[in-house]
């Protein structure tokens, strides 16, 4: 949702009293590129797991249980974070908003009630969605 021209100008100002008051942080928050950032990220998540990897048959020639499973361990987490850093992609990265809930989810498709959300209509919070999902859940009960 863009902002409004009101939310832009207020924007503007506090980005101006940043630069006014601290010159150097706000150089050095504007210099943070999200492609950059995700890239380093990427480059996280394959290190983590080619090290992860090479610490399996490490483990395994050695005769150590605890260091093939931390391999593995850190290969798993590894991959995990690397899906985690795809699915925000660089345009989400920098919103630096969590990811959707409803929909798909981690390992495949959710199974709650969902409803289109329309970009006129408000935001409905947690409490208003576990409600209706009750309710919808006890009509189906009761044949309704």
């Amino acid at each position: 949702m863009p902002l409004s021209e009101h939310e832009q100008r207020v924007l503007e100002q506090i980005e101006r009293a940043l630069y006014a008051d601290d010159p150097k942080f706000a150089a050095a928050v504007r210099g943070i590129d999200p492609r950059a950032r995700q890239r380093r990220r990427y480059a996280r998540a394959v290190a983590g797991a080619v090290l992860g990897l090479a610490l399996l048959p490490v483990g395994i020639a050695v005769g150590h249980e605890e260091i093939t499973f931390a391999g593995f361990l850190l290969a798993l987490l590894a991959f995990l974070y690397g899906v985690t850093v795809w699915r925000r992609g660089p345009e989400r990265a920098r919103d630096a908003r969590p990811l959707r809930v409803g929909g798909w989810r981690a390992f495949g498709r959710g199974h709650g009630v969902t409803r289109p959300r329309s970009a006129a209509g408000p935001k409905r919070g947690m409490m208003q969605r576990f409600e209706d999902r009750w309710n919808h859940r006890r009509d189906r009960y009761e044949g309704r």
